[in-house]
């Protein structure tokens, strides 16, 4: 079955004690993992909503997911691996990865490595099997906000708040090169401060396009003032080919954003506008679908089968929406 964004709608809500903060779908598309603000992760069984957790002790929103294992990168800078599917899971091990908070965690291609960033301006490299640190990048000035590796297994880049972006090659701890993307990127004069980064990060399928996301037009930076905004980024070049908006001026930020292997993208957003789903084809600035969600959305992934995506939001609930027609 092809994804019909137009079809969107919520089919399923799992409600918490505690605002949710992340989510990953695992790889069979069996569970749903969520972080919560009571310093767990939750996993959820899809069909039965069973939900068991994982004593994380910090707020985690840095999450990856490999066939049999959950790496959870938290607040307090650790990083700690866990069996996907046990019925009572305990960590297989733990790393103090960064000096604050791990912002990001992602797995290499061909599952060999996990790369990681955070707020000691250090991008670093894992060997997933063993957890020992393999490289280490320099080259940020500010906060790194994401991470994510190029399809062919052998680049990386990273994004910091100001929206500067390093291009790394595997193997080589200097950048060869850089590019910024002014849309991600605003200095408040007011309140004298910086508001941006990309605080979604991926590629598209075939390593042509670096989609970021986040939030531009920003007039008041201590509120998070401004508007939800998808950049799409030619890898080649590193120069903005599109930025995504919101027609209607929707207030808030894109939390978590999806390059849908089918050619469009996907915004989940949250901010004094409320929740949504945005859907955009690549290559248009303004949305061709909106879905309110009725509350503030703070991550997005999308299912394995392309069809349901995962959102988590400040009501306490996960909701899972599907692109399709709804059931009889």
């Amino acid at each position: 079955m092809a994804a019909d964004p137009l079809q969107t709608h919520v089919s399923k809500e799992f409600e918490h004690e505690r605002p949710w903060i992340s989510c990953r779908f695992d790889k069979s598309g069996k569970y749903v993992f969520g972080g919560s603000e009571d310093f767990h992760v939750w996993r959820i069984d899809l069909e039965s909503g069973e939900k068991v957790a994982y004593n994380t002790a910090a707020w985690v929103r840095a999450i990856a997911v490999t066939n049999d294992l959950l790496i959870t990168g938290g607040f307090d800078g650790r990083l700690m691996w866990w069996p996907v599917a046990a019925e009572k899971p305990e960590p297989v091990r733990e790393v103090a990865a960064h000096d604050g908070w791990v912002r990001a965690v992602k797995v290499s291609p061909d599952g060999t490595l996990l790369a990681t960033c955070g707020n000691d301006l250090k991008v670093k490299l894992w060997n997933l099997s063993d957890g020992s640190q393999v490289g280490e990048m320099l080259g940020h000035e500010r906060d790194i906000y994401n991470v994510a590796f190029h399809p062919d297994g052998k680049q990386l880049v990273s994004g910091d708040l100001v929206s500067r972006y390093l291009h790394w090659e595997l193997g080589n701890d200097k950048p060869v090169r850089e590019f910024t993307v002014a849309t991600l990127h605003k200095y408040d004069e007011t309140f004298r401060a910086d508001y941006g980064g990309p605080y979604a990060m991926e590629f598209s399928a075939d390593g042509s396009v670096l989609g970021c996301s986040g939030i531009t037009n920003v007039t008041n930076a201590f509120a998070a003032v401004g508007n939800p905004a998808v950049s799409i980024v030619d890898w080649a070049s590193g120069t903005e080919t599109v930025a995504h908006f919101s027609k209607g001026g929707v207030q808030g930020k894109a939390w978590g954003m999806v390059l849908h292997p089918d050619g469009f993208d996907i915004a989940a957003t949250g901010g004094p506008g409320g929740g949504h789903l945005f859907f955009w084809k690549r290559t248009e600035k303004d949305e061709f679908h909106t879905v309110n969600l009725g509350n503030i959305a703070r991550d997005l992934d999308l299912h394995p089968d392309g069809i349901r995506l995962a959102t988590v939001h400040y009501d306490r609930k996960l909701r899972i929406s599907t692109m399709a027609p709804k059931a009889a």
